[in-house]
């Protein structure tokens, strides 16, 4: 049976056992930082914008840090200023998608772009594609990130994972998981974030002859529709209706609400059929 990377972390035991946190993640395969969940501190009102940036950001993509100042300050009456926005969004993974100069040039040594493979393309069975993508997850007290990977036929949730950090080893480890248990798709397709251009990240990619590698266009607020379109979802139906205490009653949450999504929820998109029903008819699960 394949048990993911976050179904491992619930078989660590905190003290009954007799054998280190250290000991037993490393015979689990798991990071030791993501295990223990812990929330990154902020204070209330930096919570509090954080929350209603992340919504308001789901709809209005494009917006900036003067048009967020605009919104915090002038519609819901908070008393942030424009250095405070910016620092929040950068610490939340945001940043306005709008057309920028230079778009072609690699943001750093070590980083690699790669070209955007789905303009045009016609998406016609499972595995052909997949996406991934980090996001933003508030909580009652602090927030943490969530790295997801979707396949876009079936919009199966394939991997998933939470962590008080968005570092390029935990996503290369959700990422090494993923093709552990469900192979190898053709194209694999991310944003330019500074994870996904790691060399750590795609070494695993380049390892798999056949795949081939896809990055969104800065600015191009459509390329990663597929994902943005189930965060809004996670977010909408879970995260903001129920604001986890502390990072375990997140974890929890976020399990329920993925078995729910893969395996009940039905799509139309999909001829109303589960993720899970439409990702079982891959031609090696028939």
């Amino acid at each position: 049976m394949n048990v993911g990377v976050s179904e491992r972390r619930e078989m660590v035991d905190k003290g009954t056992t007799g054998v280190s946190i250290k000991r037993q993640c490393n015979l689990l395969g798991i990071n030791r930082s993501g295990f223990y969940y812990q929330a990154i501190p902020e204070s209330e009102l930096n919570v509090l914008a954080m929350r209603l940036m992340d919504a308001y950001f789901m709809d209005h993509p494009h917006t900036g840090v003067e048009s967020m100042w605009g919104y915090l300050v002038k519609s819901e009456g908070l008393a942030v200023n424009q250095k405070r926005i910016r620092r929040l969004l950068r610490l939340m993974g945001l940043m306005a998608l709008y057309p920028k100069k230079k778009l072609s040039t690699p943001g750093g040594e070590g980083h690699n772009y790669y070209p955007y493979l789905l303009r045009g393309l016609k998406i016609e069975r499972v595995d052909q594609v997949w996406e991934t993508d980090i996001t933003y997850i508030p909580m009652k007290k602090g927030f943490m990130y969530m790295m997801a990977v979707i396949d876009v036929k079936s919009r199966y949730v394939l991997q998933w994972d939470i962590s008080n950090t968005m570092d390029a080893v935990w996503c290369t480890e959700v990422l090494k998981e993923t093709i552990r248990q469900h192979g190898v798709p053709e194209i694999f397709n991310t944003d330019q974030g500074s994870q996904f251009t790691s060399e750590v990240f795609l070494d695993v990619l380049r390892g798999h002859d056949g795949l081939k590698i896809s990055m969104d266009g800065k600015g191009r607020a459509l390329d990663n529709i597929f994902i943005e379109r189930f965060w809004r979802s996670l977010k909408y139906e879970h995260v903001y209706l129920c604001p986890a205490a502390n990072g375990r009653e997140l974890f929890r949450g976020i399990r329920d609400y993925m078995k729910f999504y893969n395996q009940e929820r039905r799509h139309q998109s999909i001829g109303f059929q589960t993720p899970q029903e439409s990702y079982a008819q891959k031609p090696d699960g028939n």
